[in-house]
């Protein structure tokens, strides 16, 4: 089992004292039933209810009582009501709107049961159907595999340790490039790590990702409202790969004819599945630095392996010795952008990005990062200092004194000053070491 990380947070949610029922987000195959079973190990009573199977679904349709209710649980499951830990997980929630509504009354009654939901397009459903249970659920976002689970999948966990560390030396630096190269070409989907870890072999899993893709086509499409709806959600998971890390409009995107408030509501309903976010541009370096909804947004996909395989730049990727000059180096934003979420369980947590766009004087900054008070710009570029003209320009517009550039080299600290004169240190980190970024910036500014 790779997905260490969220089977603790399951373990951390199991031993409060006031546990509510949890609700799993993330992508569909992204290994939510597969984290769950194996979290199933440590209860003495293991009940899974899958709602897609209608009669399933009829045992919260019917007007039980709770206690009624869960004597049909183990009944329907074939289990005996007997003393001990008891989890109960209901996958595809969503196909029943009376199921979401009872997970109120299983913290409220049946406080003892440990209640695990999952389901895609969640929000959609209950919004128009039912009340949600607000205060009585708790959420955790499930996230493609993080370069440190990929590591222990590959049988590396000395070096996953390192990495947790920060103890990578020169050394041994090029080693762990080259893995985060492969992890960069395969992504983080579970079924794709597990399948390479098993035989090291990339031209096997294609069929998994058009396996993945398919699936995600037939889910996404059963929730468009009308046909037209359908056809450009089917367009985006078609042609939208190929944009991944490019600022987009919505208005005709991707040489289509849809217009902006169709498209708009096509990715909005996409974003609701994890399969992608929209991040739209903050114009402020101090916090709360609010996004700005006016500006063009820029596109990011939940996995870079499918990234690769659905916008047809395998071939590039894997023959690139520099990820950052893969795909005009817009791969090499969408592994930072996967990393610097993958490690976050919070499900309304975003990336962020920085531009300023005044005439003479227009910056981007690749992604900014709440550190303390601080807001904190991230590049992920290579060569020379004196390149970084945009990080240049929001160091002097802000009061702290501390940046970061994600490179392929080792590890250091430089000091820099801007061309006005501002003085700050420019974290430089290898592209692995990008999860544990505030650790490290803990470790060298405190």
């Amino acid at each position: 089992m790779f997905q260490r990380e969220a089977l603790e947070k399951l373990k951390q949610w199991a031993a409060k004292l006031k546990r509510k029922p949890l609700i799993l987000r993330g992508a569909r195959q992204v290994g939510k039933t597969t984290l769950v079973n194996e979290f199933s190990r440590q209860f003495d009573t293991y009940l899974y209810l899958n709602l897609e199977n209608k009669r399933a679904k009829a045992l919260f349709e019917e007007d039980f009582s709770m206690n009624e209710l869960v004597s049909q649980i183990f009944l329907f499951c074939n289990k005996p009501r007997v003393q001990g830990k008891i989890l109960l997980f209901i996958d595809e929630i969503q196909y029943s709107p009376s199921a979401v509504a009872c997970l109120r009354y299983f913290y409220e009654d049946v406080p003892d049961i440990f209640v695990i939901a999952a389901g895609s397009l969640l929000e959609t459903l209950i919004s128009s159907q039912v009340s949600f249970p607000v205060g009585r659920v708790e959420y955790l976002a499930i996230r493609p595999c993080s370069f440190c689970e990929f590591l222990v999948a590959m049988g590396e966990t000395e070096l996953e340790k390192a990495v947790k560390q920060h103890s990578i030396s020169k050394t041994i630096h090029s080693k762990v490039m080259h893995l985060f190269n492969t992890f960069t070409f395969t992504g983080g989907m579970p079924e794709i790590v597990a399948h390479f870890a098993e035989n090291r072999d990339f031209v096997s899993l294609n069929e998994i990702y058009d396996t993945l893709l398919t699936s995600y086509r037939d889910d996404v499409e059963k929730y468009a409202k009308n046909d037209t709806m359908k056809h450009i959600i089917r367009y985006i998971l078609k042609e939208g790969w190929g944009y991944a890390l490019q600022r987009i409009t919505l208005g005709n995107f991707a040489n289509s004819s849809y217009k902006s408030r169709e498209m708009g509501e096509a990715f909005r309903t996409l974003e609701k599945t994890m399969l992608l976010e929209l991040v739209y541009p903050a114009i402020s370096t101090l916090i709360p630095a609010p996004a700005d909804l006016k500006r063009a947004p820029k596109l990011i996909w939940n996995d870079v392996g499918l990234v690769n395989y659905a916008a047809n730049i395998q071939k590039e990727v894997f023959e690139s010795k520099e990820i950052l000059d893969a795909f005009r180096g817009k791969i090499a934003e969408q592994i930072v952008a996967q990393e610097l979420l993958a490690y976050e369980t919070r499900v309304s947590v975003q990336r962020a990005f920085w531009v300023r766009e005044k005439k003479g004087s227009e910056a981007e900054v690749d992604f900014i990062l709440q550190y303390d008070s601080k807001i904190i710009p991230i590049e992920v570029k290579s060569g020379h200092n004196a390149k970084l003209r945009s990080l240049h320009l929001y160091m002097d517009d802000v009061p702290h004194n501390i940046a970061v550039r994600v490179w392929s080299q080792p590890f250091s600290i430089d000091e820099i000053t801007t061309p006005n004169g501002k003085k700050f240190k420019l974290f430089n980190l290898p592209f692995y070491y990008v999860g544990r970024v505030n650790e490290i910036l803990d470790k060298n500014t405190k």
